[in-house]
């Protein structure tokens, strides 16, 4: 049986937060403004969330579910790029690969896992498709932030050895092996975590949500393994088509040489 919050133990529960800001101020973390903010953001955000997915919830149309999961890549693509440190210019093309890493992971992974592993009926189900789909889009969004920043990275500091192994004759793809491979390591490595301590560190949020609304234990661990499997696939998708999206842009696309400003540029 699931538990009923009210609007007051709901204030309750904030008082946390007001514990979290009070931290801040004490030690001057320059936090408290930006944890107030968070929370009424949270509040607001998940609100009209909630509304949003009634209203899917209670449609039959898929179209809904396609133009809720494209907004919701949208703005986590933005996120992603906006997370680099690299120039104006830089973040818009990672914003564009991360948008399309993104849709490719995420209609790969969903599809797999709606159609194939769990088989819903009817096949369209939103109360499947939004939730699973937030989850891997949000673990997508991490991995893309993370690929792209490693990638510039390494580019930036590697770069003389780029170039001599163009001059040697290597194509982009060959100069930049080690490059790709650190980044999408990079990119991998919280998802790779999670996976080694989760139900031993930590209890992952959907299986706690699942046990508290009076599952049982043993079937919401099969529902969270087969999150950690989607997840850590769609990691992997988005990660590797970003890298290497976002690697060949640093080439010129005629001679094969370097672009040398998009580096120093930044």
């Amino acid at each position: 049986m699931s538990l009923y919050l009210s609007i007051e133990q709901m204030a309750m529960a904030a008082s946390l937060v007001v514990v979290a800001m009070a931290i801040s101020t004490w030690l001057r973390l320059g936090l408290t403004k930006n944890l107030f903010v968070g929370a009424i953001r949270a509040c607001i955000q998940l609100t009209i969330m909630g509304y949003v997915l009634v209203f899917v919830f209670e449609s039959t149309n898929f179209a809904l579910i396609g133009v809720l999961l494209l907004f919701m890549i949208g703005l986590a693509a933005q996120t992603a790029s906006a997370r680099q440190r690299s120039g104006a210019y830089d973040r818009r093309r990672v914003g564009i690969y991360a948008f399309m890493s993104i849709l490719l992971s995420t209609s790969i992974t969903l599809t797999f896992i709606t159609q194939i592993v769990v088989r819903i009926d009817p096949w369209y189900s939103p109360q499947y498709w939004v939730p699973l789909g937030g989850m891997i889009i949000a673990n997508s969004m991490n991995a893309a932030a993370l690929g792209a920043e490693r990638f510039f990275s390494e580019m930036a500091s590697r770069r003389f050895e780029v170039e001599t192994l163009l001059a040697m004759g290597a194509n982009p793809r060959q100069a930049c092996a080690s490059l790709y491979r650190r980044a999408v390591g990079a990119a991998m490595m919280p998802t790779v975590s999670s996976m080694m301590v989760v139900g031993l560190v930590s209890i992952p949020g959907m299986m706690s949500g699942q046990i508290l609304s009076g599952v049982s234990p043993l079937l919401a661990i099969r529902y969270q393994l087969v999150v950690q499997f989607m997840v850590a696939g769609s990691a992997a998708i988005t990660a590797s088509a970003l890298v290497m999206l976002y690697g060949r842009s640093f080439f010129d696309a005629s001679s094969e040489s370097l672009h040398l400003h998009r580096l120093l540029g930044r």
